[in-house]
């Protein structure tokens, strides 16, 4: 089993940790893939003038923007949105300056973090003015990611695979949100879980209860037999 999610790598590890996974880990939304000693397997991040492009494109808009240096959060103004994104990621907030100097040449991930209302409708905007250079997807209702072109749980999943000698239509993937809708439609079974987007039940090819309601359970005994 491997975690495959959109926490940073500093964020994801007490997880992968405290679940007794052995590793590799998908992280950055699939921008990378680590080892649990951290040493990088796969890194695909976004160039920084694209960066630029969506930090002026929140700027303009009053929005909370944050990018990745090092396995650093950083930002230019600690926000209400910065605490709460650090708090759930558990990760600590470093400000900077100006991100155009502080990020670095790439940035593994940006997420705007706002209201689902304000995402809602941002969603289909950011999507159509960067369709072919970035991938645009909200992880948690609160939270729009991007990443590189390149980059997604999806082509993530097919290097591992690939590097694990696990063919396609043997591997499983499971997810509820939308960052999640390439890789659950690439893996050989893509289980969505109820009451996830409909592009991420689109994708999938059965769905399973949420926590609490057996849905693992089910999956499980699917799989045994």
């Amino acid at each position: 089993m491997i975690a495959c999610t959109g926490r940073p790598f500093p964020g994801a590890l007490p997880w992968v940790e405290r679940l007794g996974l052995a590793g590799p880990i998908i992280c950055y939304q699939g921008a990378q893939v680590r080892n649990l000693d951290g040493t990088v397997l796969l890194e695909h991040g976004i160039a920084h003038q694209t960066a630029m492009e969506v930090i002026r494109f929140a700027r303009k808009r009053n929005l909370h923007v944050q990018a990745y240096r090092e396995d650093q959060l950083i930002v230019e103004h600690d926000r209400e949105e910065a605490q709460l994104y650090a708090t759930h990621a558990g990760m600590q907030v470093h400000v900077v300056e100006d991100l155009d100097q502080g990020m670095g040449e790439t940035t593994p991930k940006l997420v705007i973090v706002s209201s689902p209302e304000v995402l809602e409708r941002l969603l289909p905007v950011v999507r159509s003015e960067w369709r072919g250079r970035l991938n645009a997807a909200t992880s948690v209702p609160e939270y729009l990611e991007f990443t590189s072109a390149q980059s997604d749980k999806a082509s993530a999943l097919r290097f591992l695979c690939g590097r694990l000698g696990i063919t396609q239509d043997q591997s499983v993937a499971v997810g509820d949100g939308r960052n999640d809708a390439s890789m659950i439609a690439w893996a050989g079974l893509g289980v969505a879980v109820e009451g996830s987007p409909p592009e991420v039940i689109a994708a999938a090819d059965r769905t399973i209860p949420g926590p609490g309601h057996g849905g693992i359970q089910q999956l499980a005994q699917a799989l045994l037999k």
